[in-house]
C-alpha cells in the first residue's frame, strides 16, 4: 500500500517534505536481489552453448539444457509459497535478506558442479530465492513508495532483471562457467550488506502494532520530522484491509480481488506468451541458428544492452504517459517485430529466396522487439503486481502470481525447444505473434489506468467506486 501524497513544502528545521532519498536508496539496495535473479535467468544464454559443446566436461543434451533454463521457474513456485508464509511473520526486509545466502550458495554450486544433476539442484534452489524476491520486493516497493514516484520505483524491478541479464551475458561471453559464477557470487554479498541498513515497510510495522517503529520508518523514508498524516493513513489503510481476514479464497470470493487477479494474471500471461523469457534463455542459440552476420556473442550483448536502456527510459515514461497507452503500443510493436523474425527464418530455411543481402534482419528484428516490448510489456505487468491488491491478500496474490509465472514460463520454454527442434525456428515466433494480437484485445478491453493514483484510489475503483483521474489514459 502507498503512503499519502503531499506537495513539497518546507518543514521546521529546513527539512523538505517530499524528499524521497531513502525511498530511492532502499529501492537500489533491494534491486541487487533482483539483479541476482536476472543473472541467473540470463545464465543459460552464454552457458548452454558451452555445456552442450562436445568439449564440455559435463555432457548436456539439448533436452537437459532446456530443463536447466526452465528449472528456476519451477523452483520459484516453492519460493513463492515460502514467501507467502513468512512475509507477514518476519517482515518484508528480513524476507529479502534471506535470499542473499541462497543466491551466493547457488553460484558456488554452479562454479564447481561436476554433473548435470547438481546444476539442476542449483538452478532449482535459485528459483526458490527468485520466488521469495519476486513475491516480497514488489510488495515492499508498493508499501514504501510515494504515489508520485511509485511507477518509477516499481519499474526498477524489471530494469534490475535486465541489468542482471546484461551482466551475466557480458561476463559469460568471455569467461568460462566457473569464473563467471565466482564473479557473480559477489552481487548477493553486496545486497545483504547494504539492505541491512534499509527501513522496514511501515505497513508491516503497523500490522504488527509497532507504531513507534512505523513512525521511524516513515520519517526515514520521507526525511522529515512530522509524518502524522502519513502514519494515520497507513493505520487506516491497514485497519480497512484487516476487516478482511486475508484468506486465499478471498482472491476469488471478493469481486475487487477477482478483477485484480484477472487483470494481473492476464497481463503476466501475455507478457510471457510473447516469448520474452524464452528469447532471454536462448538468445545466443537464436542468433546462431538465424544465420546473422554479426557474431552471436556480440548480438546477444547488444540485445541485452538495448533491453536495459529502453527499460530505464520506460521507467520515466510510465508515470508521464500512463500504463495503458504504453502497453497498447508496446504489444503492437512486439507482434510486428516477432512476425518479421518468423518470416525471415521461414524464407531463409524453407524457400529458395536469396536472403544473403538481409543477414542483418535477425538482429534488427529482435532489437526492434526488445525496444518496443520493454517500453510497456516488459516493465508494467510487474509494476502492476504491486499496485492492484490490498495488503490483506497481497502476499497470497503475489505468491500465486509467481507460481503462475513459473508454470507458464516452463511450459513456453519447453514449447519453444520442442517446436524449434521438430518444426523449425519460425513456428514459435509465429505463435508469439498471434499471442500479441490476442493480448492487445485483452489490454484494450480490461486493463485499467493506474497512473498517478494512490493504492487506496486503485482499490476504490476496483470495488466499483467513482473513478478519479478518468482522463488519465490519454494524458
Amino acid at each position: 500500500m502507498g503512503v499519502t501524497q503531499r506537495e513539497v513544502d518546507e518543514q521546521p528545521g529546513g527539512t523538505k517534505r517530499g524528499t524521497f532519498f531513502y525511498q530511492y536508496l532502499a529501492t537500489i539496495s533491494g534491486c541487487l536481489s533482483i539483479i541476482c535473479t536476472g543473472m541467473h535467468f540470463g545464465w543459460p544464454s552464454p552457458s548452454l552453448p558451452q555445456l552442450i559443446h562436445e568439449s564440455s566436461s559435463i555432457a548436456v543434451t539439448h533436452d537437459e539444457g532446456s530443463w536447466l533454463a526452465a528449472m528456476p521457474c519451477i523452483g520459484a513456485a516453492s519460493g513463492s509459497i515460502i514467501a507467502a508464509v513468512i512475509v507477514d511473520k518476519i517482515g518484508r526486509k528480513t524476507s529479502m535478506l534471506l535470499t542473499s545466502p541462497l543466491y551466493f550458495l547457488t553460484w558456488i554450486m554452479v562454479a564447481y558442479s561436476p554433473s548435470v544433476m547438481l546444476l539442476y539442484i542449483a538452478r532449482f534452489l535459485v528459483g526458490t530465492s527468485d520466488g521469495v524476491a519476486f513475491t516480497v520486493f514488489p510488495m515492499y516497493l508498493g508499501e514504501i513508495a510515494n504515489a508520485k514516484i511509485r511507477g518509477l520505483l516499481g519499474s526498477s524491478v524489471q530494469v534490475s532483471m535486465f541489468i542482471g541479464m546484461l551482466l551475466i551475458n557480458s561476463i559469460g561471453s568471455f569467461l568460462d562457467i566457473t569464473y563467471t559464477a565466482l564473479i557473480s557470487a559477489g552481487v548477493p554479498i553486496l545486497h545483504f550488506v547494504t539492505f541491512c541498513f534499509m527501513p522496514e515497510s511501515p505497513y508491516y510495522l503497523v500490522m504488527k502494532e509497532n507504531l513507534k517503529a512505523a513512525e521511524g520508518s516513515l520519517k526515514k523514508l520521507y526525511r522529515c520530522k512530522d509524518v502524522t498524516d502519513e502514519l494515520n493513513e497507513v493505520i487506516e489503510s491497514v485497519k480497512e484491509d484487516k476487516a478482511n481476514d486475508g484468506k486465499f479464497w478471498e482472491l476469488f470470493t471478493i469481486k475487487s480481488n477477482r478483477k485484480a487477479v484477472f487483470i494481473v494474471f492476464g497481463l503476466r500471461a501475455f507478457q510471457q506468451l510473447s516469448g520474452t523469457n524464452v528469447i532471454t534463455f536462448y538468445a545466443g542459440t537464436i542468433f546462431n541458428e538465424a544465420g546473422s552476420d554479426v557474431p552471436s556473442s556480440i548480438s546477444t550483448i547488444v540485445y541485452f544492452s538495448v533491453q536495459l536502456i529502453v527499460s530505464i527510459i520506460a521507467s520515466f515514461l510510465v508515470d508521464k504517459l500512463g500504463r495503458k497507452p504504453l502497453l497498447i503500443w508496446s504489444i503492437i510493436g512486439s507482434g510486428a517485430a516477432l512476425a518479421m523474425e518468423g518470416v525471415y527464418v521461414y524464407l531463409d530455411d524453407y524457400t529458395d529466396v536469396d536472403m544473403s543481402h538481409l543477414k542483418c534482419v535477425p538482429l534488427v528484428a529482435l532489437i526492434g522487439y526488445v525496444t518496443i516490448f520493454n517500453i510497456g510489456m516488459g516493465t508494467i505487468p510487474v509494476l502492476m503486481l504491486g499496485e492492484m491488491f490490498p495488503t490483506s491478500v497481497k502476499a497470497v496474490a503475489l505468491c500465486l502470481a509467481d507460481i503462475f509465472f513459473g508454470v507458464i514460463v516452463t511450459i513456453i520454454s519447453k514449447f519453444f525447444q520442442f517446436t524449434k527442434d521438430s518444426m523449425g525456428l519460425h513456428v514459435p515466433f509465429f505463435v508469439f505473434t498471434l499471442s500479441c494480437i490476442v493480448g492487445l484485445i485483452f489490454i484494450i478491453l480490461w486493463v485499467p489506468e493506474t497512473k498517478g493514483k494512490t493504492l487506496e484510489e486503485i482499490q476504490h475503483e476496483l470495488k466499483g467506486g467513482n473513478k478519479k483521474n478518468s482522463k488519465v489514459e490519454g494524458s
